[in-house]
């Protein structure tokens, strides 16, 4: 077939059988299986991998080797750094030797890169580590390239690669000390104070443009800022890429130059591009001038002189430079531009271009200032791609994407191919994934995603799924769909992030259910059966359930009616909680049973406050709890109200006469009539001592006599009331007693009664004053309060004088 559309001759086997890796993910083992899905399964134990070895000096020799661009066929010598760069070269090792990072800045083209590999070779004996070559070209995190500088110093002591969880990282990196050029810098702020605090035994130099994030001001970075090049100095380096002394005309363009493109050394490379090819353009060939050229010359009959570059192209000289280049370099221009600026590895060009000799291609562009080294591969310069877009060599973009994405689709999967390769090759083969069709960019991510999750190249391996998935969701194919989305769930179980790999594993599962795909189905059950663990684990060690104690409440402090069954509340033995009192404030939290009988009117709600005794009452003792019917709290009323009639009629007829007398009074006979309201009194062998909450005094026997014949035939849980006229003339009135509750259906004094029991006249005689001749009765002499009889109410004292009835 042909190679063009990425695929083998015939003759030649198109894959091998397919590569099942096994590697240690934290404690997770991971089998990357490219048929059915990756597996992971909790570490067995004993199956701990060893502790990682440092690489010695040969070995970082290697390891730096295979850090850099590969070597070209026919390359030229790599260009000498220029005088005008001595002075920041001397003064970069100067602070890393002195254990400083430096973030270097400059734009692009201002020779950041060859300024590096000056530092590098004179800083290979700094520190014990060595030297360390990173590109931060595309990453955003710096999980990722905490990674690549333990993989550039650590080696694995078995076979099986391992990639450590992040506290394993974090221990691991904190131990190296080297000097780490980070080339291409591209996050700043909390990203980058998280990469120098997670390795504080290094030494950074970092290369970066000045668009990229500045650095947050803890990170304690020295600035060193690249400028342009003077004219001197751009004369200079104009002549050395020339290769010869430039006339005046040209020193003068030179000057323009200089001032249009600020002094960028790329502009004066593809200057000195410019004026080679004018030379060969305008040099003359060897031989007879009279014999006629043959009809193999490819020289014209007639040469035409070339002028200079005008400043405009000399400002942008990309459609210029590639109309004198072969037509393989043209082409190899046209494949950058579909890949977004990537440069394929010059081995698969012969395959992408049709052209044998293509991989010489590369040497031709990056002479001429059209291509750049990132890392271990080239690219397009800084503004080139825009330039070729410009005239027309990004058109046929989408074929050359569609190309690029089956031949990497067929080289990645093949079974010679190393994962680490695919990893070298990662920027060109998202650059292809992006820019293809559906059906190519499924095909490619299918092949490509395991050869990732191998080389342990994790951040392009969830790029390449992502994309993958959203491809395969476009093309409808439903089993590959489930196969990324199985993918992703496994890398978040393996990075950590629970929800993400619980999200991904449930859509996987379901999609493979609809597709009956019992094998796929189990294993991602065993996957999410994981994530469920971890999450239980996570929750019982991050965030443990509180756990409260009862208060201790003393016993004699607890009244009978707030003593309640409370089920018992579990104690974590790790956290003591000190005893805490029933009503003490504070900010301990304390489990307070609820009162189950709620107060039935205002003399309840005052009886524990203010008591009805000035006596102290002694401890009641402790009762089981039983189920309080309503009928107590009416029947604690009804004794509140009797032992209060008591104490009034001991107080005398004068007292109850003043207090009464707002009641409206009708004269019938000779006498006043008073209304009196006399609440029975409790059957003999009634306790009141042990009523909840009761604060009564035991009543006088004398007093008791008195009214022992009035209420033995009553009620006790009634209220006796009597209106006006009920009392015979020269009895005594008793006024209701204020602050005690006359029960549910007593009405307020004044009021019509609901009925009229007789009233009888206590023991003593009260004196009553004529009402047609005074108005202002005065107590009788003769006549005293018991001093054995309690006052009703601990806030109101009975009057010692005369006391002025109130008007209506």
């Amino acid at each position: 077939m042909d190679r063009t559309q990425g695929q083998l001759d015939p003759a030649e086997p198109s894959s091998g059988p397919a590569r099942v890796v096994t590697l240690t993910a934290g404690d997770f083992t991971l089998t990357v299986n490219p048929v059915d899905g990756s597996e992971i399964e909790p570490l067995r134990p004993g199956a701990e991998p060893a502790r990682p070895r440092k690489r010695d000096a040969a070995g970082r020799a290697a390891r730096d080797t295979a850090a850099r661009p590969p070597v070209l066929p026919g390359a030229p010598a790599s260009a000498r750094l220029m005088a005008a760069r001595e002075e920041e070269r001397r003064r970069l090792v100067r602070l890393l030797s002195h254990g400083r990072s430096v973030r270097l800045t400059g734009p692009s083209g201002s020779g950041r890169s060859l300024l590096l590999d000056a530092v590098a070779a004179d800083c290979a004996a700094v520190a014990p580590d060595g030297v360390v070559r990173l590109s931060g070209h595309g990453q955003q995190q710096p999980g990722e390239l905490l990674h690549a500088l333990y993989t550039a110093v650590y080696e694995a002591p078995d076979e099986r690669p391992v990639r450590p969880d992040r506290e394993q990282l974090l221990a691991r990196v904190r131990e190296i000390g080297a000097v780490v050029l980070l080339d291409d810098l591209e996050m700043g702020g909390a990203a980058l104070d998280e990469l120098l605090r997670a390795t504080p035994e290094c030494a950074y130099l970092l290369a970066a443009t000045p668009d990229t994030k500045a650095p947050s001001d803890d990170s304690h970075l020295e600035e060193v800022f690249l400028g342009g090049l003077g004219r001197a100095e751009s004369v200079e380096f104009l002549e050395a890429g020339v290769g010869r002394a430039l006339t005046e005309e040209e020193i003068a363009w030179a000057g323009d130059l200089r001032f249009a493109s600020e002094g960028l050394p790329l502009r004066f490379v593809q200057a000195a591009a410019l004026l080679r090819q004018r030379d060969e353009l305008n040099g003359t060939p060897g031989g007879d001038d009279d014999e006629e050229p043959g009809v193999f010359e490819e020289r014209p009959r007639d040469a035409a002189f070339v002028p200079l570059p005008t400043l405009a192209e000399g400002a942008a000289p990309a459609e210029l430079l590639a109309s004198r280049v072969s037509e393989s370099g043209r082409a190899v221009l046209r494949i950058a531009c579909a890949l977004g600026g990537e440069l394929p590895h010059h081995a698969h060009l012969p395959a992408l271009v049709g052209d044998t000799h293509a991989d010489a291609a590369v040497t031709e562009l990056l002479g001429c200032g059209l291509l750049t080294p990132v890392g271990t591969r080239y690219r397009l310069a800084a503004g080139v791609a825009r330039q070729l877009e410009e005239v027309g060599y990004g058109d046929p973009a989408a074929e050359e994407a569609r190309t690029a994405a089956r031949h990497y689709a067929w080289w990645t999967g093949h079974a010679s191919v190393t994962p680490e390769r695919v990893a070298a090759e990662a920027d060109a083969v998202l650059a292809a994934l992006a820019g293809a069709d559906v059906v190519a960019a499924v095909l490619l991510a299918r092949t490509a995603a395991p050869a990732f999750a191998a080389s342990l190249h994790w951040e392009a391996w969830e790029r390449v799924l992502r994309s993958g998935a959203e491809a395969a969701r476009k093309a409808g194919e439903v089993a590959e769909q489930a196969y990324f989305h199985h993918e992703l769930g496994v890398l978040a179980l393996c990075e950590g992030r629970l929800d993400r790999a619980r999200a991904e594993l449930e859509a996987s599962i379901g999609l493979k259910g609809a597709l009956a795909d019992k094998r796929g189905t189990v294993a991602g059950r065993r996957a999410l059966a994981l994530v469920t663990d971890r999450e239980a684990a996570g929750a019982a060690a991050v965030s443990p359930p509180l756990r409260l104690a009862p208060p201790v409440v003393p016993v004699a402090s607890v009244a009978p009616a707030l003593v309640a069954p409370v089920a018992p509340v579990p104690v974590a033995p790790a956290v003591p909680v000190a005893p805490v009192a029933p009503r003490a404030s504070g900010a301990v939290t304390a489990v307070v049973p609820v009162r189950r009988d709620a107060p039935a009117n205002l003399a309840e709600v005052f009886a524990e406050p203010f008591p009805m005794s000035l006596k102290p009452s002694p401890a009641p003792a402790l009762a089981p709890p039983v189920a309080r019917p309503v009928a107590v709290s009416r029947k604690r009323t009804v004794l509140l109200a009797a032992a209060g009639a008591l104490t009034v009629a001991a107080l005398g007829t004068v007292v109850a006469l003043a207090m009464g007398s707002g009641e409206e009074e009708t004269p019938a006979g000779p006498g006043p009539k008073v209304s009196t309201n006399t609440p029975d009194v409790p059957a003999a062998g009634t306790d009141t001592a042990g009523e909840p909450g009761g604060n009564d005094s035991a009543v006088d026997p004398a007093d008791a006599d008195s009214g022992a014949g009035a209420g033995a035939g009553a009620d006790a849980g009634a209220v006796t009331e009597a209106g006006p006229g009920a009392a015979t003339p020269g009895e005594g009135a008793v006024a209701p007693t204020p602050g005690v509750s006359r029960g549910p259906g007593a009405k307020p004094s004044g009021g019509t009664p609901s009925r009229k029991p007789p009233v009888v006249p206590p023991k003593t005689s009260p004196v009553a004053s004529p009402p047609t001749t005074s108005t202002s009765p005065k107590p009788s002499s003769s006549v005293s309060p018991s001093p054995t009889t309690p006052v009703v109410s601990p806030t109101v004292s009975p009057p010692t004088g005369p006391v002025q009835p109130p008007t209506e």
